[in-house]
C-alpha cells in the first residue's frame, strides 16, 4: 500500500475528536496519517485513518503475529464476517452501510505490520472519517487479544 502526502481531512481538529472520545490511547497526527493507540490491547496495536492510494482509509496494525492471528481465531471461531462486524458498528453510530459494499484487506504490509484495512467512500467528510475510526475500534475492541485480560 503507498502512503502519500496529507489529506487536508487529516489535521489537529480530526486528532482532538479523536481524543474526546476516549476510546484510544495517545493518538498523533503523522503526516498522510491519524494514528491512534488501541487502548488496552495484549499488545501495541494501533488505529489509523491515513492516505492509501490516492484515498482515505481506516486501518488497525500491529507487529504482533500473536494479537493479528487471536483475532482472526476469533473471526473463525464465532463466523462473522468482520465487514459485518463494522457495518453493525456503523449502523450503531448512525450510519448505515451495506457490508457487501465495505472490503476489509489483511495483509502484511512492507513494514511488516499485520494489517486490516477498509478504503473509506470518495468525497468523505471529517465526521463520516472520524465514525468508520470509531466503529473500527469498537469493532475490533472485542476480537482475540485487542483487550488484555490478563491471562496468560
Amino acid at each position: 500500500m503507498t502512503r502519500t502526502t496529507p489529506h487536508p481531512l487529516l489535521n489537529e481538529s480530526l486528532a482532538d475528536a479523536a481524543r474526546r472520545r476516549g476510546v484510544f490511547g495517545e493518538v498523533q497526527l503523522e503526516g498522510s496519517r491519524l494514528r491512534c493507540a488501541a487502548r488496552d490491547s495484549a499488545a501495541e496495536a494501533f488505529y489509523a485513518l491515513e492516505v492509501v492510494e490516492g484515498g482515505l482509509a481506516v486501518s488497525l496494525a500491529t507487529a504482533d503475529r500473536w494479537l493479528s492471528e487471536s483475532i482472526e481465531s476469533d473471526l473463525m471461531h464465532h463466523g462473522d464476517p468482520l465487514e459485518e462486524l463494522v457495518s453493525e458498528e456503523l449502523a450503531e453510530l448512525g450510519v448505515e452501510v451495506d457490508p457487501d459494499s465495505l472490503v476489509v484487506r489483511h495483509y502484511r504490509s512492507d513494514d511488516r505490520l499485520y494489517t486490516f484495512l477498509t478504503p473509506l467512500p470518495a468525497g468523505v467528510s471529517a465526521d463520516l472519517a472520524l465514525t468508520y475510526l470509531l466503529a473500527y475500534e469498537a469493532a475490533f475492541r472485542g476480537l482475540g487479544d485487542m483487550t488484555d485480560d490478563g491471562e496468560e
